[in-house]
């Protein structure tokens, strides 16, 4: 299996991306304007949000969770805004990792609220109201910077150095979310994450339009534990291959992979199927948080591919380690700009 997001999206473009690009330019005027011209609400807290241009893993989570991380230690009370995909739960809920199954508010909403306070909303402001209410005094939109209906403090926007975005063509012709004039416009920052120069005409078109630039690259923290070891990799997230090449960098040696789409959640023939294909080859199993936390509080089967399965454990680390504390500093500014231009006193916090 592969994930969702054809192939032809992250290679030059050809043939299909062209023969889709008036349904391209329908989608991207549409999107454009929905960007540009959507009532944004504002609450009485500063919002940060980390997104991207494209559909697809760019790095946004392990952002967020830096970002947060550095919050606290500014003696700030983070709190994750987060859609909550691939959840079934469709009422604003404040996520408890102790009791809450990805399937009730997605795998994403579980790993960040293992780091702090996390709502799922479909609708952002009542999802950030939620939050205020639970003690957060800075909110971080997990992804919505095309979609949210909130007033947002930053944007930073974040761009694997790898796979750049794509082949430049906006869906369905390619994996770009909306005109890039336009998210370029509504970003404070970009984010480049990871060597290659895939990202870099980004990087430069950002740097022309006075946005900040960051750049971060993603470390395994228990590589240790996989080095040498022959391993069947399996995973369900956007792109694989970076999963593959953490391995790699680490010493582990590749045997086998298995890759599902995005916030695929397991089947038990394909549990059993990855299960028998490691016993048979002598195989290690190793996957991602992501894909871990999917198998909790399951069936039996699931809870033995957790115990089977090595995690490779990941951490954001900015090139500039003050750069974090720069973003929300900012953030802050921004947000009290703003709350003094609507004749707010402040926030809680």
């Amino acid at each position: 299996m592969v994930s969702e997001a054809p192939p032809f999206w992250w290679m030059k473009a050809g043939w299909q991306a062209f023969a889709l690009a008036p349904l391209a330019l329908a989608y991207g005027a549409v999107s454009g304007a929905r960007m540009n011209r959507a009532r944004r609400r504002s609450v009485p807290a500063p919002v940060l949000c980390i997104g991207n241009f494209t559909v697809g893993g760019a790095g946004k989570t392990p952002t967020a969770l830096a970002i947060a991380r550095a919050a606290r230690g500014m003696g700030l009370n983070p709190g994750f805004l987060s859609r909550g995909y691939g959840g079934t739960l469709d009422v604003t809920t404040l996520v408890d990792p102790a009791h809450h199954r990805a399937r009730d508010v997605g795998d994403e909403p579980l790993l960040l609220a293992r780091e702090a306070l996390t709502v799922i909303c479909r609708k952002r402001l009542q999802g950030a109201l939620r939050l205020i209410e639970a003690g957060a005094d800075l909110i971080i939109m997990d992804d919505g910077f095309q979609s949210a209906r909130l007033v947002i403090d930053y944007a930073l926007v974040v761009v694997d150095g790898g796979r750049g975005i794509g082949n430049r063509f906006v869906v369905p012709a390619g994996p770009v979310r909306a005109p890039l004039a336009v998210q370029m416009r509504h970003a404070s920052a970009l984010l480049k994450v990871g060597d290659g120069e895939a990202a870099d005409p980004e990087v430069r078109r950002a740097a022309r339009a006075g946005k900040g630039v960051f750049r971060a690259a993603v470390s395994v923290l228990n590589g240790a534990e996989v080095a040498g070891r022959r391993v069947l990799a399996w995973a369900g997230i956007a792109d694989p291959a970076k999963f593959h090449r953490s391995l790699a960098a680490v010493g582990a040696e590749i045997v086998d992979t298995v890759s599902f789409p995005d916030h695929h959640v397991l089947s038990d023939d394909e549990i059993a199927d990855l299960l028998a294909r490691a016993e048979r080859d002598g195989l290690t199993l190793v996957t991602t948080a992501k894909d871990e936390v999917r198998l909790e509080r399951s069936n039996p089967l699931a809870a033995d591919l957790a115990a089977r399965s090595l995690v490779l454990t990941i951490e954001m680390g900015f090139d500039d380690p003050l750069a974090p504390a720069k973003i929300i500093t900012e953030t802050l500014a921004r947000a009290k700009t703003r709350r003094l231009a609507e004749g707010g006193v402040g926030w809680r916090g």
